[in-house]
């Protein structure tokens, strides 16, 4: 009754089955737990089951290669996905009453009858995202859904999802994939032997850095920050902290995962200060000659949770990451 090729989180996939079966899944689920980590595949399970001409999520079959294409559909016959757009990476009222999405909006299409011996499964990706029009139009939805259709909201940061909305909404918490897990998908995807360690330190239990690209641009800023640590200049190194105007992530977003990897260059000079081992073996020497160095690690934990709280009011970039770097100082 699972599809085999999703690695991790059996127990919580068997309790959603479980639910599912006994009709008692409440309305609105919360599913919060690190980024990259597989929330959206487990999501899009439970919807992927109903389509498999097996009624399995055999993963084989032409109901489940659906689930599975690249780039993923917003809209299947059972399934509506909702996910930021544009730079501000924000969804948006337009994507809610159907403007840009589908006709009638999500609150129309969430009271539409299901295919046979299906449910209706509205997946909001990034549910931290919603901007305050858009939730409060979706909140009487949320709280009453029509029979037969559920909302799945997913975040890596529950904190900044609005308090109706989590009010609303049943927590599931999601925790990092384990190191046979994370090592069995990067063996899969051509990772070799050789460069699991320095991947598996990074990513942490998700699987975020799993394209190599990725990982090299997390390495690059893991540097910058460090290096800005030592006391180069901002101007020197910030190059690989901005925004790339040519990728698809919005620039928020992208601005987030600079500032996330500053918080794990913190955290492991704060581990070495304590006398526990380092977790980034490639970067332990240099943040131990760190820790007697005289760093504000106060503001710059304060000033980078405040800025990643800020980004969906379209903030200057490089002025953000530099008031950073000057709070360090």
């Amino acid at each position: 009754m699972f599809d085999e090729s999703i690695v991790g989180h059996g127990e919580i996939r068997k309790r959603l089955l479980g639910r599912v079966n006994s009709d008692k899944l409440y309305g609105s689920l919360l599913f919060a737990g690190p980024d990259a980590i597989g929330k959206r595949r487990v999501a899009l399970e439970l919807a992927q089951r109903e389509l498999c001409f097996k009624r399995t999520a055999c993963g084989y079959c032409e109901g489940c290669k659906i689930f599975k294409t690249d780039p993923l559909p917003k809209e299947f016959p059972n399934m509506l996905r909702i996910a930021p757009e544009g730079k501000a990476g924000i969804i948006k009222v337009d994507a809610i009453r159907g403007d840009e999405l589908v006709e009638g909006g999500v609150i129309m299409w969430a009271h539409q009858a299901a295919p046979p011996g299906c449910h209706r499964w509205i997946v909001i990706e990034d549910a931290h995202r919603l901007g305050k029009s858009s939730a409060n139009m979706l909140l009487k939805t949320l709280e009453e859904p029509p029979p037969g259709t559920f909302f799945l909201l997913l975040t890596h940061r529950p904190e900044s999802v609005l308090p109706t909305i989590r009010s609303r909404s049943e927590r599931i918490a999601f925790g990092p994939l384990s190191a046979t897990e994370i090592r069995k998908i990067a063996f899969a995807r051509g990772w070799d032997e050789s460069e699991l360690d320095a991947w598996a330190a990074v990513s942490n239990g998700t699987l975020k850095y799993l394209e190599k690209e990725a990982f090299e641009r997390a390495c690059s800023q893991i540097d910058a920050w460090i290096s800005m640590l030592e006391g180069v200049p901002f101007y020197s190194v910030s190059e690989s902290l901005l925004p790339d105007k040519s990728s698809e992530l919005a620039q928020s977003q992208q601005v987030t995962m600079a500032l996330e990897h500053l918080l794990i260059a913190l955290d492991e000079r704060a581990r070495i200060q304590s006398g526990l081992p380092g977790r980034l073996p490639q970067w332990s020497a240099r943040l131990g000659a760190l820790v007697n160095k005289q760093i504000d690690t106060q503001n710059g934990y304060k000033y980078t949770l405040e800025a990643m709280r800020a980004l969906t009011r379209n903030v200057t970039p490089e002025s953000l990451l530099r008031k950073i770097s000057l709070a360090l100082s």
